[in-house]
């Protein structure tokens, strides 16, 4: 796996890369109460904000962390978004894509790296 900056998950599953948020990014956001997912087949750039979660606490947008295509959205976070709070690493993925440039996972931190990061 690899992570963001912004407390992201990369996983590589063939050809596509799951997104998902880590478990301290879970934790800091409080219990989830609403995950809007972006829709299949939109293509996004870095950066661009792509999932909207609302908790208790606060809302925050999840921002694309590669260039691609979503190409499958994880229907169970609508009807269960507690699901980020229960498993974020597992069954609470946002979606998967097909990335431009598979290589641009190399700027993201391995989970060592990470665990520095969040203290």
């Amino acid at each position: 796996m690899k992570f963001t900056k912004e407390h992201e998950w990369l996983r590589v599953e063939g050809d596509l890369v799951v997104v998902g948020i880590t478990e301290h990014a879970a934790t800091q956001l409080g219990d989830v109460v609403f995950v809007e997912l972006p829709e299949v087949e939109t293509v996004v750039a870095t950066g661009d904000e792509i999932v909207v979660i609302e908790s208790v606490k606060a809302a925050s947008d999840i921002l694309a962390p590669l260039d691609g295509e979503i190409v499958v959205v994880n229907d169970k976070l609508s009807d269960s978004p507690g699901l980020v709070n229960e498993d974020p690493t597992g069954a609470a993925w946002f979606f998967k894509m097909k990335v431009d440039d598979m290589s641009a996972l190399d700027d993201y931190m391995d989970e060592d790296e990470y665990n520095d990061y969040i203290g």
